[in-house]
């Protein structure tokens, strides 16, 4: 049975991912430290461990276990948080990527590692999307210019120590366990604010557009990245995948549509645009499509649908 290791697997992304993988026949372990995931979250089947990436017992782990593969998940992963400690962020970001990278070089272990990317914010304000991957990149956070720097160690250990390695950039990632930070969260506060008859708040004009991406079908492309052969090592886009639907969607249309979905109406409040926040960013996909053989098969309104039901679901729990 091939061994899989899921390190923030406790996590929104992750424990789909995990799933995912348990479905299709490997032996599952997880990586958290629950700072932000939930035990809740984590697959009956699979081991865990409670420990952080940036810990000499995870260095350990992966150097005995000889996994087939590490899907990197474990991120701080609030924007808005790398801003204000640009240094914590980069700590576990950064150092814990390295951790691993270090421990899989020393021991010798063979793994393939699929990192978690950002096709959100990395390629800045200065392209007019759809963002292709070799496109030119220039973040404006502290976490995206973490995610970047992560890119260019994993091309270096490719090229210098022969890893194997394979970024997934990421959309905006929403579906069912979502938390309510990150890039995505709107969804999530949304649907928190709909279920509880608040107002919604947009900032700015609301037509900034983000591409939205479902979990399920993210999950599908880390498990297609972790399987399929993949290009030659090289320079840093040789092995970087946008995952996302090519489209950009607002956040006055979301907030259309999780209505429509709860079939109510709830006030709109308009709030300040916010400094340094992107206009439009979405992702070109042709290169997944090409290469992984990886489309998105869930669209938007759909996508949104089961969100919604499934917060709707948790929230009747918790009153009952």
């Amino acid at each position: 049975m091939p061994k899989v290791l899921v390190t923030g697997g406790a996590g929104f992304i992750g424990s789909h991912v995990a799933d995912l993988f348990l479905a299709k026949g490997f032996d599952v372990s997880v990586v958290d430290d629950l700072s932000t995931g939930k035990r809740g979250n984590i697959p009956e089947q699979a081991r865990f461990h409670e420990i952080g990436v940036n810990s000499k017992e995870f260095a350990q782990l992966v150097g005995k276990e000889r996994f087939d593969v590490i899907i990197h998940l474990a991120a701080q992963m609030d924007v808005r948080k790398s801003v204000a400690d640009p240094v914590a962020d980069a700590t576990i970001n950064i150092l814990g990527t390295l951790n691993l990278m270090e421990a899989l070089r020393q021991s010798g272990a063979k793994s393939r590692v699929v990192f978690s990317s950002t096709g959100g914010v990395l390629y800045g304000d200065f392209n007019k999307p759809p963002n292709v991957e070799t496109y030119p990149k220039d973040p404006e956070s502290p976490y995206a210019i973490a995610k970047l720097s992560i890119e260019f160690y994993l091309a270096y250990y490719g090229r210098v120590h022969n890893l194997d390695s394979i970024a997934v950039r990421f959309g905006n990632v929403y579906g069912p366990r979502q938390d309510p930070h990150g890039e995505a969260g709107v969804v999530a506060i949304f649907c928190g604010r709909i279920l509880n008859k608040r107002p919604l708040t947009i900032f700015g004009d609301g037509l900034q557009t983000r591409d939205y991406v479902y979990v399920g079908d993210v999950a599908r492309a880390v498990w297609l990245a972790a399987t399929k052969p993949l290009p030659e090592k090289g320079r840093l886009d040789a092995r970087a995948f946008n995952i996302g639907t090519g489209k950009g969607t607002s956040v006055l249309e979301i907030a259309k549509l999780l209505q429509a979905s709860a079939r109510t109406v709830v006030p709109l409040e308009f709030a300040p645009h916010r400094p340094g926040e992107q206009q439009d960013s979405f992702v070109d996909i042709a290169k997944a499509k090409e290469v992984l053989g990886w489309v998105p098969e869930t669209d938007f309104p759909e996508g949104l649908a089961k969100t919604y039901a499934w917060f709707a679901r948790e929230s009747n729990g918790a009153a009952s």
